[in-house]
């Protein structure tokens, strides 16, 4: 969702120059000022009292993520951590606060650079998924020497590489690598497990604490799909955004939200109008698939807590999961819609940067409802089009094919494709036609995606989108402001979508690299643009006021 899966590399997977300067308190404050800080207090008071005391554990479990996401992130993560947050002055407190805020010594919005001194001047590309020094060649040379069960271990989500004491590489699961702190991690689970009345959510917690043990997770993802509970809890490994050379290994987080039941309820709709759309898909009907997975369900939550690589940089808004395969095949995947933080987002970053890209006359057309309404497309998106294809005649998926492009080409396909659906729903009737609204409220949001960087796959995947609706005459730039031009628009989103559904369709890495290198880039019009709203925050940074009433002692992280 967030992180850099472009990679310039060639051989070796991290950066071992050493930052010998520290930004100036005043600087890492100005840098952590870009996140505006957002109090998020949701309401508990539906919620029965079962629920509310198995809210205080989940909180606890969610918060255990961070240590484990600490270690994930760089070797020397959590022993920075120790130091930093021993220093109580205000200078102390303002470093703690920006390492904290990235979950590194990295800043995230300046393309990963350093900002302590004493640590790699860049993120390590492979995090600590594997050794610092290891080179490309020498993994792939080690991988061709193993058995066809290693190879996919060592290609999947849930494990790290190593090297032994004689210097050869090994494997390592999650369930080894980070032992103690999801032994912690599950007697959380089970202990609110034990203290819900809701029988799903039982299930779920309770195969989710299993698999902390057992590192596979096909059961409890299994169980997630199922699950139906006020209180919508996600801990575990998703999202592989931090393993920028390969995307194989995942990286834990957490979301513990409560459901929205009447937002729930009336996006029903979506859900059970999903495998028209996927018919209706601008490839050819062979890339189709015939039968999505029987559940697609929709869940709009206020969110009370995040951890891990659910809180770090530029938060997630939305998210839909799980990334398995074999689940999405035989379950569907499910979209997790996080209201309050959109709202949050909404009012902090896209009104203010609407004042400034749009030209006058469209900014009538920015509303709540088109942004809220676009993000749940984006999300739906990800789990229609292809995912198990055939490339030189074996099977496969395009996240395997496409390897460290696959992230932002996949994120500019959920959202152009979330563009496509909502299109198709307004030519059918089903939803009150308000295309002017919808393509304004995308285009003012371009802007706060650039603002993320090129080094992150959602800034990387809507540099190719905006870029590529210009060049067709969708966009207009026109003095010194945006608009859409209404009678191109529509056939330049197809074409679009079209063109990254056949890169996945087809596995096409070298189309893929072509695309990003040529259309992955702030061009003048858009920097000069873009340094006009510099003055407005790039992100929220919220305040989990209900989870620290909820869990006070390990109030503030």
């Amino acid at each position: 969702m967030r992180k850099n899966i472009f990679a310039g590399l060639v051989t070796v997977f991290m950066t071992l120059t050493i930052s010998a300067a520290e930004a100036p308190v005043s600087q890492i404050q100005t840098m952590s000022a870009r996140y505006a800080k957002v109090p998020l207090k949701v309401d508990l008071s539906k919620l029965s009292a079962g629920d509310r005391a198995a809210l205080q554990k989940l909180v606890a479990a969610g918060r255990r993520v961070n240590h484990i996401f600490l270690q994930q992130m760089w070797s020397g993560n959590v022993a920075l951590n120790d130091k930093l947050k021993k220093d109580t002055t205000p200078a102390g407190k303002a470093r703690y606060d920006y390492f904290w805020l990235n979950k590194g010594p990295w800043s995230e919005l300046d393309n990963h650079a350093a900002f302590l001194a004493g640590v790699p001047a860049k993120r390590p590309a492979g995090a600590n998924f594997y050794p610092e020094a290891m080179t490309k060649a020498e993994f792939e040379a080690w991988l061709k020497t193993q058995s066809a069960a290693v190879k996919t271990q060592a290609e999947g989500f849930f494990s790290v590489v190593q090297k032994s004491s004689d210097g050869k590489l090994r494997l390592v699961p999650f369930s080894e690598a980070y032992k103690d702190d999801l032994a912690a991690c599950a007697a959380d689970l089970r202990a609110a497990a034990k203290l819900t009345e809701n029988a799903t959510l039982k299930t779920f917690l309770e195969s989710r604490a299993a698999a902390f043990f057992s590192n596979d997770y096909y059961a409890s993802d299994m169980a997630w799909m199922d699950l139906d509970a006020p209180l919508d809890i996600t801990i575990g490994p998703y999202e592989t955004y931090n393993d920028e050379i390969f995307g194989y290994k995942a990286g834990f987080e957490a979301y513990i939200n409560v459901r929205d039941d009447v937002e729930t309820a009336r996006l029903k709709f979506f859900g059970d109008h999903l495998q028209e759309v996927e018919n209706n898909l601008p490839i050819d009907a062979k890339y189709r698939n015939p039968k999505l997975g029987a559940l697609s369900p929709i869940r709009v939550v206020n969110q009370i807590f995040a951890a891990g690589d659910g809180d770090h940089g530029v938060k997630t808004a939305a998210y839909n999961l799980p990334n398995d395969e074999r689940v999405v095949h035989e379950k569907g995947s499910k979209r997790v819609m996080l209201r309050n933080v959109q709202e949050a987002k909404f009012k902090t970053t896209l009104e203010p940067i609407s004042k400034t890209v749009l030209a006058p006359a469209a900014l009538a057309g920015l509303n709540f409802d088109s942004f809220f309404t676009h993000i749940l497309a984006h999300e739906m998106s990800h789990g229609i089009g292809p995912h198990q294809i055939t490339v030189g005649g074996r099977g496969t998926t395009p996240r395997q094919e496409l390897k460290d492009v696959y992230s932002a080409i996949e994120e500019a396909k959920a959202d152009v494709l979330g563009l496509y659906m909502l299109q198709h729903f307004f030519d059918k009737g089903y939803l009150k036609a308000d295309e002017t609204r919808l393509y304004t409220t995308y285009l003012a949001s371009s802007f706060r995606t650039l603002r993320f960087g090129l080094n992150e796959a959602h800034g990387k995947g809507m540099a190719l989108q905006f870029n590529y609706l210009t060049d067709k005459g969708a966009f207009v730039y026109k003095g010194g402001a945006w608009q859409v031009d209404a009678a191109k628009i529509k056939d330049a989103v197809r074409d679009l979508a079209h063109d990254l559904l056949m890169i996945e369709a087809t596995g096409d890495l070298a189309g893929a690299k072509k695309m990003l290198d040529t259309l992955s880039v702030l061009r003048p019009d858009v920097s000069a643009t873009l340094a006009k709203v510099t003055a407005v925050p790039v992100d929220i940074n919220p305040v989990f006021v209900t989870a620290d009433e909820l869990d006070p002692a390990g109030a503030g992280r």
